[in-house]
């Protein structure tokens, strides 16, 4: 348990501290944001706040773990390390996408293209590699079957067809978190209560372990505890972040933070076997996901009406007077009912065996 908080504490601190000196280092070289015309007027006045501020946090949780190993004197997991290796891939591809933003002085960045193809080589090696690895007991970080709170035992895949399944997820969970990062702090809050929501599982799962607890409710979960270290580390780096990234946000994550951390999060989907609850834990992201989905499918099939005033979903509230906290706060209070309701699923599901 020491590991946990002490990779948390580490990760907070270097965020609180880091992203002060990122917003000075960024503003002084001009990396500042491009905001696109087509949105709501009243985001046009954060033009030239910095950008990329997500490379703080993904540093600040990768040395948050490492310096967790460190004091444990504990060597680091295959879970963990592919889950770190996912977030920051997905990281690097947001970062190409913000820089080329930036250096061209333009709200695109990577094309479509591109961005996926990026996004699809990360989330293969990923796919790949997680079904390696087995331990003692020939448990590999992920597991051939399809998940919900633990393996669908009926769901069993073929190894080309995990790989497919684990990359439509990482795709899926990506750019749902892009998408909802559109006003301040909302995607950084909502994602720090889904991570610490995997904080709290990976603990539960640890202590019911079959490795060291078996028996018929036990958890076939390869690296439990130091995937909570992980999960610990991204909480208080969210944390941190959050100081600076809430409204009136002195600087934005960009496509570095919101790919990385949709990485993160179907990356614990996957090596916790709670592929599907993610859905329920990530719901807001869902909902964001879908409303674009919707608008876009309505306007074709009405030849040019909206469902929304704007996709995605909180930039219509905005466009009916909402004012932008008061959009953060409500979807806040959705995404941690999403949260609670996932977690009582988790324990129901142990309750009733």
């Amino acid at each position: 348990m020491i590991s946990i908080l002490f990779a948390g504490a580490v990760s907070m601190v270097l965020t609180l501290l880091g992203t002060r000196l990122a917003i000075n280092v960024l503003s002084k070289r001009g990396y500042g944001q491009e905001i696109r015309d087509d949105g709501p007027t009243s985001h046009h006045t954060k033009r030239g706040t910095p950008t990329m501020g997500g490379t703080v946090f993904i540093m600040a949780t990768i040395i948050g773990y490492f310096a967790a190993k460190l004091f444990t004197m504990t060597s680091p997991s295959a879970s963990a390390l592919l889950v770190l290796f996912l977030f920051a891939g997905m990281g690097a591809v947001g970062f190409l996408d913000d820089f080329i933003k930036i250096f061209r002085q333009r709200s695109l960045g990577l094309r479509s293209k591109a961005k996926l193809a990026g996004q699809t080589m990360i989330a293969v090696i990923f796919a790949v590699f997680a079904l390696q690895f087995p331990d003692e007991r020939g448990q590999s970080p992920a597991s051939p079957f399809i998940s919900f709170i633990r393996d669908i035992n009926w769901l069993h895949l073929w190894p080309v067809l995990v790989v497919i399944w684990i990359l439509l997820l990482i795709a899926g969970m990506s750019n749902g978190v892009n998408l909802a990062d559109g006003l301040d702090g909302l995607a950084t809050g909502a994602s720090m209560m889904v991570f610490g929501a995997y904080t709290l599982i990976c603990i539960w799962q640890f202590n019911q372990s079959c490795a060291t607890a078996p028996g018929s409710k036990c958890y076939e979960v390869r690296d439990p505890h130091d995937l909570a270290v992980v999960a610990a580390a991204l909480t208080g780096a969210l944390f941190g972040f959050l100081w600076w990234n809430a409204s009136p946000a002195k600087i934005f994550m960009g496509d570095t933070g919101s790919l990385s951390l949709g990485g993160a999060l179907s990356g614990f989907a996957v090596m916790t076997r709670t592929e599907l609850l993610v859905l329920l834990l990530g719901g807001l992201f869902v909902i964001i996901t879908a409303s674009v989905i919707l608008q876009v499918g309505y306007f074709k099939l009405t030849k040019g009406k909206r469902l929304f005033r704007m996709a995605p979903l909180h930039h219509h509230f905005e466009m009916l007077g909402w004012e932008q906290v008061n959009v953060v706060i409500r979807f806040w209070i959705i995404s941690g009912l999403c949260v609670v309701t996932g977690l009582g699923l988790f324990y129901a599901e142990w309750v009733a065996g």
